[in-house]
């Protein structure tokens, strides 16, 4: 079971949410992360530290659950005619995203918040990641068009982007995600032609 909490739809808790969520963006943008404590949101939002603490445990689980909420895709992955230019399209933005300093340290309290307990459960992000291939798929599918498996695009594509950014390493390039991409359709060919 996830360790980032679920909002219950409406009434107070979503208000609570709302509130401490603006409150912990605000104090984001205006300070160091390392300053900003569940006290100084809680007065942000107008709520007790206890309230924050109940509904979050504590500050990387709030944390956690802000990112989530900012991580989350705002509409459907551009349509730009074909499922592979579908998916250099959203692969280049999903890049772009997780290499600035806002998508760095995103990931970074999406995995702190998480903790070592839910290491066999994919990650909200993970999901989110995976419902906007199937989105691309489905459509290329509706035109006639096949496409790679979503894990397949998640162990090639999706993965590479975010290990480099984890770990260090040189940040993957237009180039390198096109040819991700490009070789997940090519591979995913021969295996759809010969189950025909």
């Amino acid at each position: 079971m996830s360790s980032i909490p679920v909002p219950r739809p409406g009434g107070r808790s979503a208000r609570v949410q709302a509130a401490v969520h603006l409150a912990t963006r605000q104090l984001l943008d205006e300070r160091d992360r390392a300053d900003i404590t569940v006290p100084m949101i809680a007065a942000r939002a107008g709520v007790t530290p206890s309230t924050v603490y109940r509904r979050w445990g504590d500050l990387a689980e709030l944390l956690a659950d802000v990112a989530v909420e900012r991580l989350r895709p705002e509409g459907e992955p551009p349509d730009t005619g074909s499922v592979q230019g579908d998916l250099v399209a959203w692969a280049d933005q999903f890049r772009d995203e997780m290499n600035s300093d806002l998508g760095r340290a995103m990931v970074r309290d999406v995995v702190l918040g998480r903790g070592v307990d839910a290491a066999d459960e994919p990650c909200a992000c993970a999901r989110f990641s995976k419902s906007q291939l199937e989105v691309i798929l489905e459509r290329g599918k509706a035109r006639g068009e096949q496409g790679p498996e979503v894990d397949v695009l998640m162990d090639h594509v999706v993965a590479p982007i975010v290990y480099r950014m984890m770990f260090g390493l040189p940040t993957a390039s237009q180039a390198d995600v096109r040819a991700w991409v490009e070789a997940c359709v090519e591979d995913a060919a021969p295996r759809q032609r010969a189950g025909r």
